[in-house]
């Protein structure tokens, strides 16, 4: 993290949980030296790393200005903007205060109550026109409520008087810094490590009882040495001089958010590790989860928060920032945060097989993927992948996941076509050296999908082009059987195709079997059904959640039955003519007993 000077500075925030059962912060914003002719005042429209016009200002509950003592005018432009009342040269500092009902547990916006609380800069501080470059300084200020008598601070954000994890003064750079700080309020539990000589925390908000922090620190210690090693193999140079964990446990959520010098992370309380869990016994399916997610925000470190696509350099947070390359930070992401677990130590290698294979399966369960090719989806994000509906599976395709086995396909090409001497990781540190690691000193610059191309053209020797047409900017099913062969890895289809089915996702309204989704071309699908169909009987017989596998496996495929839904309040019969299971049931297993897969070694193992 960059240095910032101590001077006074252009821009002030004070902000302080104002109403703990309202959900209220109260925000103070002082601008030192006004525009004369009416300073604009902005709040973000979206939060960098989510792709969705979030509209952040609908929470400001109610707003006001000053200057020297008296009421300044603030006429509002749209939505997200004002403009005070022009004050004149040496007219004194603008003083704005204002409300932001802040009740969104996530890891995107705001949220506060009685056990803590957790802000974003894009949902609370308002960006002063034409002083965005100046130093920001923010008091964190505690409640008045009893409730947070024992609450401590939880940021990235460099001290100015504040103690570190205290309340008190932190600075930015500028405007942009400052919104790339979460910070989080509460009673919480901190465990600290080094990686490769940085400073790293993990502050963990909810309870959770027993929590094993030892292995957890343990855990993410070698996650976060091997990425640094990953980008800088010779320096072990970390790109910021502390990084923070900040996580949510929660009954039942799931989620991340990258910084520049953090992640907020949202969780399954039972995912975290527990003390009363033998250390020998082996890594449980919700823990591998969270180190996932921590696996994956943390290369978000280089891969998006400074190595970036153009149209994110720099961002415009009032509008859409549209670009087809979140295929390459957010697929390739997907596709390196389970190979560095492997790469740390953290699972063996038929772990990851089968948590490839379940990546697989999920592509190709939807019929989307024919239909969207994942530049396509990077740059629709804004209104489709972030605003799916009951048909995204017919309709979209994820930059996430297909991504991740477009990243594998990439890398396994090069290897191939390079006889080992190229990997994916080379593409990677190349990117990270040319376009990513003098970011925030102002050496670096967004890559173009063009420059991107290249990129792969020079380090394989040969051009990508035919492979860019078919899985990048087309539609094709990667060959993932042909080109993980030559490594030794067996692709198999293991589905049970005479399994009858309706092919459709189910799921609960109360204790009635609901259609989340209906695949197209499907059973349900074929006889007129729709999600949102609620299942009442199937050939005279009753449907829960519970039974209605059981009652299609009594069944042949092909057979027609009878079935009776609601839709809406209306009772509605369908005709169904049962087909096989059409649910992808892909398998990936070393198939040479004793030849080592080389899919996910680093370089030197395959050179």
């Amino acid at each position: 993290m960059k240095k910032t000077n101590n001077k006074s500075p252009a821009v002030a925030y004070a902000i302080v949980p104002k109403d703990l059962g309202g959900h209220l912060f109260q925000v103070t914003l002082t601008v030192a030296a006004p525009a004369a002719d009416g300073q604009g005042l902005v709040l973000p429209a979206w939060i960098p790393g989510s792709y969705m016009i979030r509209e952040f200002a609908r929470n400001i509950v109610q707003i006001s200005a000053e200057a020297n003592g008296k009421p300044v005018a603030l006429t509002k432009l749209d939505k997200h903007s004002w403009q005070a009342a022009p004050l004149g040269n040496n007219a004194g500092a603008l003083v704005v205060r204002y409300d932001v009902y802040a009740w969104d547990l996530s890891v995107r916006a705001a949220h506060l109550d009685q056990s803590h609380a957790f802000f974003n800069g894009t949902s609370v501080f308002l960006r002063v026109r034409g002083q965005e470059q100046a130093p920001h300084v923010v008091d964190i200020q505690r409640a008045a409520d009893p409730a947070a008598r024992n609450w401590r601070v939880a940021t990235t954000l460099p001290e100015l008087k504040a103690k570190r994890y205290g309340y008190g003064s932190y600075i930015a750079a500028n405007y942009d810094e400052l919104i790339d700080h979460p910070v989080e309020q509460g009673e919480f539990a901190l465990g600290t490590f080094k990686a490769h000589g940085v400073a790293h925390d993990i502050v963990i908000t909810g309870r959770v009882p027993n929590l094993d922090m030892a292995r957890l620190c343990a855990d993410l210690k070698t996650i976060c040495e091997t990425q640094i090693a990953f980008f800088e193999p010779k320096t072990r140079r970390a790109p910021m001089e502390r990084y923070l964990f900040l996580t949510m446990a929660v009954g039942d959520g799931y989620g991340g958010l990258e910084h520049r010098a953090s992640t907020a992370l949202i969780c399954n309380r039972a995912d975290l590790p527990t003390t009363a869990t033998p250390q020998g016994k082996e890594i449980g399916d919700g823990y591998l989860q969270f180190l996932g997610l921590c696996s994956h925000e943390y290369f978000h470190t280089w891969n998006v928060k400074r190595i970036k696509p153009a149209a994110f350099a720099p961002y415009d947070l009032q509008v859409e920032n549209y670009s087809p390359l979140l295929w390459l930070f957010e697929g390739f992401t997907s596709y390196y945060d389970d190979l560095m677990l492997v790469r740390a130590g953290i699972i063996d290698e038929a772990r990851y097989y089968k948590l490839l294979a379940k990546t697989v399966n999920s592509v190709l369960r939807g019929s989307g993927r024919s239909k969207q090719s994942v530049a396509e989806s990077s740059f629709d994000a804004w209104h489709k992948y972030y605003r799916q509906d009951e048909n995204a599976a017919n309709a979209i395709i994820s930059y996430y996941t297909k991504g991740s086995l477009i990243a594998l396909a990439f890398d396994l090409t090069l290897r191939t076509r390079t006889g080992g001497a190229k990997t994916l990781d080379d593409v990677m540190q190349a990117l990270w050296q040319r376009y990513g690691r003098d970011f925030y000193e102002g050496g670096g610059r967004g890559v173009t999908p063009a420059e991107a191309e290249a990129l792969f053209d020079e380090i394989g020797g040969s051009k990508f082009k035919p492979f860019f047409d078919k899985y990048v900017r087309g539609t094709d099913d990667v060959p993932l059987a042909k080109l993980l062969a030559p490594f030794g890895v067996a692709y198999a289809d293991e589905r049970k195709s005479a399994k009858p089915s309706l092919d459709v996702n189910l799921g609960r309204d109360g204790n009635d079997a609901k259609l989340s989704a209906v695949h197209e071309g499907g059973a349900a699908h074929v006889a007129g059904m729709s999600a949102g169909d609620v299942l009442v009987a199937l050939d005279g017989l009753r449907v829960t959640p519970a039974n209605l596998e059981p009652l299609l496996a009594r069944y042949q495929v092909g057979a027609g039955v009878e079935v009776h839904a609601f839709r809406r309040d209306e009772l509605l019969r369908f005709d169904v003519a049962l087909q096989g299971d059409r649910v992808p049931a892909v398998t990936l297993t070393v198939a040479a007993p004793g030849k080592k897969a080389a899919a996910f070694k680093r370089p030197s193992a395959v050179r």
